[in-house]
C-alpha cells in the first residue's frame, strides 16, 4: 500500500476503496506504522508550528503565541493520545460489530477507524493557522461519510444496521477525541505554568 495513493483514493473515490481495503491483508502493527502515524502526525506537528511560530491574533493584545516547551509537549501528548485513542475507538467499533450484525475482527475496525480518519488528519494542515483549524469540523463530518460508506465492506454490516452503526460509532469517536483533547490541553496548561 502507498501512502499518498491511499490517502488520494480513500478521499476522491472511496466507493471504489473500501472493497480493497476490505479485502488486504494487515495487521494492527503495519496499519500503524505504514499509515496511523505519519498521518496522525499532521494534526500534530501543524498544530504545534500554528500556535508555537504563527500564534493567535487577538483584538487589543497582539499576537498569542504558545511557549515551545507547552508546544512540544502538547505536540508529544496530543500525539501518542491520538494513537491510543485510534486503538481504543477500533476496540470499542469492534466490540459493537455483533450488535448491528457485522463482523471483521479487530484489524477490520482499526482499518475502518483509521481510513475514516483521513480527511481529518489531513485537514490537520489547516491549524498551521489557527483559525482555520475550525474548517477541520468539515472533514470530521467527511469522515462519518466515509465511515458509512465502508461499513458494508470492511465490517461487512447488513444495509439496515449501517446508520445505526455508524451512528453509534461516531458518537464513540466523538468522545474519545474530545476526551484526549481535553487531556492533551490539560497537559499543555500544566506545562505552560511550569514554563
Amino acid at each position: 500500500m502507498n501512502l499518498q495513493t491511499r490517502v488520494i483514493n480513500i478521499l476522491s473515490k472511496p466507493k471504489q476503496e473500501w472493497p480493497v481495503i476490505a479485502s488486504e491483508s494487515t495487521d494492527v502493527a503495519g496499519l500503524y506504522k505504514e499509515y496511523i502515524m505519519p498521518l496522525a502526525a499532521i494534526p500534530a506537528i501543524c498544530g504545534f508550528v500554528g500556535m508555537t511560530i504563527v500564534g493567535v491574533s487577538v483584538p487589543f493584545v497582539g499576537q498569542i503565541r504558545t511557549p515551545i516547551a507547552s508546544g512540544i509537549t502538547g505536540l508529544v501528548i496530543g500525539y501518542v493520545l491520538s494513537l491510543l485513542g485510534i486503538f481504543l475507538a477500533a476496540f470499542i467499533v469492534d466490540k459493537l460489530a455483533p450488535s448491528f450484525q457485522s463482523s471483521g475482527g479487530m484489524v477490520q475496525a482499526l482499518k475502518m477507524v483509521a481510513y475514516a480518519s483521513t480527511a481529518s488528519w489531513v485537514a490537520g494542515v489547516l491549524q498551521l493557522v489557527p483559525l482555520l483549524g475550525v474548517l477541520a469540523l468539515l472533514a470530521a463530518l467527511y469522515g462519518i461519510y466515509l465511515f458509512y460508506l465502508g461499513l458494508p465492506f470492511v465490517m461487512k454490516t447488513p444495509p439496515d444496521k449501517v446508520i445505526p452503526y455508524m451512528i453509534v460509532s461516531a458518537i464513540v469517536i466523538i468522545v474519545i477525541s474530545f476526551v484526549t483533547a481535553s487531556i492533551s490541553g490539560v497537559f499543555m496548561g500544566v506545562s505552560r505554568l511550569v514554563s
